[in-house]
């Protein structure tokens, strides 16, 4: 089942997605929770200090096999337009870890409410590792 849940957010299958809007002509706009999940990611790792999103170790193995998922870490929750992010970041050595995330966590929200027009409510970072 875990392997189905990769292929299917590596090719883009992925079910879970939040409806923001209904225009006018019956359109809908809905964003995937992975989107959301990626803008956290991207964010994080343009952040000054933060040498990697996810866990290094199975983000390593993955990419060996040719499996390249940056949103590995990063879990989305979003409920009525609220959205909750918990992230594991890697650090380069020498940082000041408070400093790092927050500024990380001033980031991700901003990309996401930015980009998607959601609320973000909490961006819970854990570091778990300082890459030397």
């Amino acid at each position: 089942m875990a392997a189905k849940n990769i292929i299917d957010k590596v090719t883009g299958n992925e079910k879970s997605g939040t409806t923001l809007s209904v225009s006018a002509n019956g359109g809908e706009i809905c964003i995937a929770d992975g989107v959301v999940a990626m803008i956290a990611a991207i964010a994080a790792t343009e952040t000054e200090g933060v040498s990697g999103v996810g866990d290094t170790y199975t983000s390593e193995i993955m990419s060996k096999v040719g499996i390249h998922d940056k949103t590995k870490g990063v879990k989305v929750a979003i409920n009525e337009g609220v959205v909750k992010i918990s992230m594991l970041i890697s650090i380069k050595n020498g940082k000041s870890i408070p400093s790092v995330v927050q500024n990380v966590q001033a980031k991700v929200k901003s990309s996401i409410e930015t980009m998607t027009g959601m609320t973000v409510k909490t961006v819970n970072v854990r570091v778990i590792n300082v890459e030397i």
